[in-house]
């Protein structure tokens, strides 16, 4: 299993098993709210053991000024994300400099890729919050920065279903062995990750298998709302505030839709990964029947 080098702390991320009881009843299988899934530097720690599946995982690292975090990627492909802040990253003789961003509404920001087995040291002198959304993996990729300039933004659905995407780790705009990540803006009071759709079995040419994290975060405390409904009997079934800090786990089922409250906007982290990589890594999805598609998708 993918672990933090013990140089940092002894042991592995916090999880919440989505099998835990929690006092949540089913919500607390697949909700997180912020900070129940925290130790150490990480805000939030989701890996496949206590997610309950193969491959996804997901950190918020938080570091103080001049903070140091020494990692092992183990057997996972990594993407190192600014939130807030920026960060230099030594790995592998060489050295990656993040400018990074004030916080996650303001732009798309420049990312680093941390190969499998390898170690690195992230350092920030102001301090930050910075994601790590991995992959387990088999290819180990050469280290590589992601420029802001190049992340593909796209405009996606219309009216109140209108919301920003930012693909910088797309299946086609980024080349990871598993890995799958993108960024979304959604507008005050709009609805966005619709129409419900879902991934969660292989159909050839149509849909492929992938777990995925959702990562929120809002502006003025302020609450969105996710939800999963079931695809087959006994699925994943949710329907849950979320606020910043919070993770949403999609083993299973239809997602969507994700809404912002009024006033604010909000965002959300996606971090899918499944069985299929290299030239099969893809993310072909099945949109709910009942719901239709044009203009909103």
């Amino acid at each position: 299993m993918d672990q933090l080098s013990t140089e940092a702390r002894g042991g592995r991320p916090a999880t919440l098993s989505p099998g835990q009881d929690t006092g949540g009843g089913d919500r607390s299988r697949l909700h997180l709210p912020a900070g129940a899934a925290a130790e150490g530097p990480y805000a939030l720690g989701v890996d496949p053991a206590g997610a309950g599946w193969s491959y996804s995982s997901l950190r918020v690292l938080e570091l103080p000024p001049g903070g140091l975090h020494p990692l092992a990627t183990g057997d996972s492909e990594w993407i190192l994300l600014p939130l807030s802040g920026g960060c230099t990253v030594h790995l592998d003789g060489g050295i990656i400099e993040l400018q990074g961003r004030e916080n996650v509404f303001a732009e798309a920001t420049d990312f680093a890729y941390l190969p499998r087995d390898a170690h690195a040291r992230i350092a920030s002198g102001a301090g930050g919050r910075f994601a790590l959304a991995g992959a387990r993996c088999e290819r180990r990729l050469p280290a590589r920065y992601g420029s802001a300039s190049e992340v593909p933004v796209e405009a996606r659905g219309s009216g109140v279903c209108a919301r920003e995407v930012r693909n910088f780790a797309a299946a086609e705009t980024f080349d990871c062995d598993r890995l799958i990540a993108v960024e979304v803006i959604t507008p005050a009071g709009h609805w966005s990750s619709y129409p419900p759709h879902k991934h969660d079995e292989d159909v050839p040419g149509r849909e492929v298998r992938l777990e995925e994290i959702y990562y929120f975060e809002t502006e003025g405390g302020r609450a969105g709302y996710q939800q999963v409904s079931p695809s087959r009997p006994g699925g994943a079934e949710l329907l849950t505030e979320v606020r910043s800090g919070d993770a949403v786990l999609v083993p299973d089922g239809w997602h969507g839709p994700a809404i912002a409250p009024p006033e604010h906007p909000l965002y959300y982290l996606n971090v899918m990964a499944g069985p299929g990589s290299g030239a099969d890594r893809d993310w072909k999805i099945t949109f709910h029947p009942d719901h239709r598609e044009e203009g909103y998708r």
